[in-house]
């Protein structure tokens, strides 16, 4: 699928494949990202306000867009982000957990300065195995235009 920000309309969802995370997983990103003790120390982790290992949020945030990258929606026209908002982590991600993401366009923008592209903005909800939301976000992704790729 190579889709283009005149292909995209109000409404439409893409959701994305499961995947399921590993203590290992949790550990290796916390230990080079965010050592907190709830995050690398399993044991020490009992202890905490979560009652057990949980991921980072941004692995929760890192996943779910890998998730969502991996639908390849638009290869040739990727341009950047030009940023994200409304991260809000619901529920902690665990190992074991399976999460899967979709992606709901919310508004499409074409720039009125580079009319050759535009501005998608989704929102990306994230579910556990149990159906539970524990992540949402807002992102505006910059696309170019169909038009402008056979020009």
């Amino acid at each position: 699928m190579s889709l283009y920000l005149d292909d995209l309309k109000a409404g439409q969802r893409y959701e994305t494949k499961s995947r399921t995370v590993t203590e290992a997983e949790i550990i290796a990103f916390a230990k080079e990202f965010d050592p907190q003790y709830y995050h690398v120390d399993p044991l020490k982790a009992q202890s905490s306000a979560f009652g057990g290992l949980i991921a980072s949020g941004f692995h929760t945030l890192s996943l779910s867009m890998r998730l969502f990258f991996d639908l390849d929606l638009w290869p040739d026209a990727i341009i950047a982000s030009p940023g994200m908002e409304q991260v809000k982590w619901l529920k902690p991600m665990r190992p074991g957990d399976t999460i899967r993401a979709a992606a709901d366009v919310i508004e499409v923008r074409v720039s009125s300065s580079k009319p050759d592209r535009g501005v998608v903005v989704m929102d990306h909800p994230c579910w556990n195995q149990h159906d539970e939301m524990i992540l949402t976000l807002r992102c505006a992704h910059m696309l170019r235009r169909r038009k402008a790729a056979g020009a």
